[in-house]
C-alpha cells in the first residue's frame, strides 16, 4: 500500500454512530426492526384535532416522553422538535463512545438539517400573544422556533465548539447536511454530528405544509384516511405522500481520528456527493435529479454497476415519481439495481427523512439486507426493482441515496461499506491548534 494510498484512507469519512428518532421506533436497533418486518407506522393525526385539515394521516414518534430523555430545565424552552434530536444526539454519542476533552471539543463541530424550525412552540407563542397578551409570550420564542436551534442546542449540551451550521433544503436537507459535514472533515475537523430533524405534525405545521400544493411540480399530500394505503410511490395510483417527525443523527469523523481513539465501531464511509438545482416552473429544461446522482457517482469513482441498492426519494405522485424512475432506467437500465423506500412505512420526514434513509442504508449494510417498500404494487411502466413486501438479502458494498425538497433541490449521496476491523491501538493524535480550524463556508 501506497503512502499516498493511505493518507486517502485516513481522510475518509466514516460513522462511527447513530442515533435515530422515527414513527418506527425509539433508537436506531427498534427502527430497523420495524423496519425489516414492514410494519407500517402511519396513523390517525393525534396531536391536534384535524377536523377542516386536508390531511387525516401522519407519522407521529411513539411513546416519546421528553422528561424521560432530557432535563426537566430543557422543556420549557424546546420545541418537539428540538426535544427529538436532543435525545438522538444522546445516543448517536454513545453509539459512538465519543467523549471529547475540552481541547478536542474544539475540532469536534455540528451540522444539521431542519426546513420548519420549532413550528408548534410557535404556534402555542402565538395562540397566547392573541388570546392573553404579549406579556405571557415565553422569553425562549426568540430561539425556540429557529431552525438552527437543534445545531445551537446540541453543540451547547455537549460542549462541541468546533464549526456549526444549518442546512435548509426540505427532505433534501439530510444529505445537504452530511456533505457539509463532509466538507468541515476535509477542513481540519477531527468529528461532526450531522443529519436532520423534523417535528411538523400541529396545526400550524400542516397548514403550512399543506400550502401551494396544487402546482403539478409540488409533492402532493395524500388525503387518504388508510394507514396502509395513504403513501405507495412508485404504484400507479400514488395520491401523494404523508407527513412525518423524526430523523437521525451521525458521528461523522476522520477514519485516522476513529481509528486513534479506538472507535468501536464503523458502520460505513461517505464515498461521494453532489446536489443540484432545478430550473424553474414552465422552463423547457429538464430536471437535474439525474446529475446529483451522476456527480455524486463520479465523485465515489463508482460506474453504476457498483451500486447494490438505491434508497429512492419515493415522492409518491405520479410526475416526481416518474422522473425519477426515469432516471434510475438511465442510469442504471430497467429493472438494473433495487430500490427501496422504507418512507413509505413512517411518512416523509421533510429534513430528517433523508437523515434516517441514510441510517437505515447503513444498518442494511451491516446485517446484509435490503428493506421493504411495505406493500406497494409498482407501475410496471417504471421498469422498478422496488423491493416490496419483505426484506432482501444482499451484500450490499455501496449505495445510492437519492433526496428531492420542495423548490427544486436535488442531493444524492454515495455510501461504502467499511470492512469490520478490531481498532488498532491508538495512534498519536492531531496537535494543531484548534482555534487555526478554517471556516465552513460551503462555497469555499
Amino acid at each position: 500500500m501506497t503512502g499516498a494510498a493511505t493518507a486517502a484512507e485516513d481522510d475518509q469519512a466514516v460513522i462511527t454512530g447513530l442515533g435515530v428518532v422515527s414513527p418506527s421506533g425509539l433508537g436506531a436497533e427498534r427502527h430497523w426492526e420495524a423496519t425489516l418486518t414492514g410494519r407500517i407506522a402511519i396513523g390517525p393525526i393525534t396531536r391536534f384535532d384535524p377536523s377542516g385539515y386536508p390531511v387525516r394521516l401522519s407519522g407521529e414518534v411513539p411513546g416519546f416522553v421528553p422528561r424521560d430523555h432530557l432535563p426537566g430545565r430543557l422543556l420549557p424552552q424546546t420545541d418537539r422538535l428540538t426535544q427529538l434530536a436532543l435525545t438522538a444526539a444522546e445516543w448517536a454519542i454513545t453509539d459512538a463512545g465519543l467523549s471529547p476533552s475540552p481541547e478536542e471539543s474544539l475540532r469536534y463541530g455540528v451540522v444539521l438539517a431542519n426546513s420548519a424550525g420549532g413550528f408548534e412552540f410557535g404556534e402555542n407563542e402565538l395562540r397566547k400573544l392573541w388570546s392573553m397578551g404579549p406579556k405571557k409570550v415565553s422569553a425562549y420564542q426568540s430561539y425556540a422556533w429557529f431552525y438552527a436551534v437543534n445545531t445551537g442546542q446540541i453543540s451547547i449540551r455537549h460542549g462541541l465548539r468546533g464549526p456549526c451550521g444549518v442546512l435548509i433544503s426540505g427532505q433534501a436537507g439530510g444529505l445537504d447536511a452530511i456533505g457539509q459535514a463532509c466538507r468541515v472533515l476535509r477542513k481540519g475537523a477531527d468529528g461532526v454530528l450531522t443529519g436532520g430533524f423534523e417535528a411538523p405534525v400541529c396545526s400550524w405545521g400542516v397548514t403550512a405544509m399543506s400550502a401551494g400544493r396544487d402546482a403539478p411540480t409540488a409533492p402532493q399530500l395524500s388525503a387518504g384516511d388508510d394507514p396502509a394505503g395513504a403513501y405507495r410511490p412508485f404504484a400507479a395510483d400514488a395520491s401523494g405522500h404523508v407527513i412525518a417527525e423524526g430523523g437521525a443523527i451521525l458521528v461523522l469523523e476522520r477514519e485516522r481520528h476513529a481509528r486513534a481513539r479506538g472507535a468501536r465501531h464503523r458502520y460505513g464511509r461517505v464515498a461521494g456527493y453532489a446536489a443540484t438545482m432545478d430550473p424553474p416552473p414552465g422552463s423547457s429544461r429538464p430536471a437535474t435529479l439525474r446529475n446529483a446522482a451522476a456527480l455524486a457517482l463520479a465523485d465515489a469513482g463508482l460506474a453504476p454497476e457498483r451500486i447494490d441498492v438505491v434508497f429512492a426519494d419515493a415522492a409518491g405522485s405520479a410526475m416526481r415519481d416518474r422522473v425519477e424512475a426515469e432516471v434510475l432506467a438511465g442510469l442504471f437500465g430497467a429493472g438494473g439495481v433495487p430500490v427501496t423506500a422504507p418512507k413509505a412505512m413512517t411518512g416523509r420526514m421533510s429534513a430528517g427523512g433523508a437523515a434516517v434513509d441514510v441510517a437505515t442504508c447503513l444498518l442494511a449494510m451491516r446485517d446484509g439486507m435490503i428493506p421493504p417498500t411495505a406493500e406497494v404494487r409498482p407501475d410496471p411502466s417504471y421498469g422498478l426493482d422496488l423491493v416490496t413486501g419483505r426484506p432482501r438479502p444482499a451484500r450490499i458494498d455501496h449505495a445510492l441515496i437519492l433526496a428531492r425538497g420542495e423548490g427544486g433541490f436535488n442531493s444524492a449521496l454515495v455510501l461504502a461499506a467499511c470492512p469490520r476491523v478490531t481498532p488498532a491501538a491508538a495512534e498519536p493524535r492531531d496537535t494543531r491548534t484548534p482555534h487555526a480550524l478554517p471556516g465552513t463556508d460551503p462555497r469555499s
